[in-house]
């Protein structure tokens, strides 16, 4: 079955992309912690990081790095948390989470929804400090 995650990156639904390459895709995520929350996903629909090749793996954690490095500029935040947890959707994911404090990190605190202004907003910011 097609994940919720290649439905956005096919275009079937709407996303807020960030980055996109011919591995991975990075968009905001539609339930975030915090503002600038954004989602680091491969095309391939994998269910588990650790059934990733090594070379995709690689390649994630690459872009993750760089798209935490523009968040923490984006959003002044103390830390950009990551987490890979894989239980939301079956196809995996590196959640970016802009963070002040450990809460930040809570995902009980998820958005219900948001605005889309607010995700282009963040994510304008985020590629704006990538670009920078």
């Amino acid at each position: 079955m097609t994940s919720v995650f290649t439905m956005i990156i096919r275009g079937d639904l709407p996303g807020t992309f960030i980055w996109q390459d011919d591995r991975c895709v990075v968009f905001m995520s539609i339930n975030p912690i915090e503002h600038g929350h954004a989602l680091v996903v491969p095309r391939d629909e994998i269910d588990q990081w650790i059934d990733l090749p090594s070379d995709l793996r690689e390649h994630l954690f690459g872009v993750a790095h760089k798209v935490a490095q523009a968040q923490k500029i984006a959003f002044d935040c103390a830390r950009v948390g990551m987490v890979i947890a894989g239980f939301e959707v079956p196809h995996t994911h590196i959640h970016l989470i802009p963070a002040n404090t450990m809460s930040a990190m809570d995902f009980s605190r998820a958005a219900a929804s948001v605005e889309v202004e607010s995700l282009e907003r963040a994510a304008e910011s985020i590629k704006s400090a990538l670009n920078g």
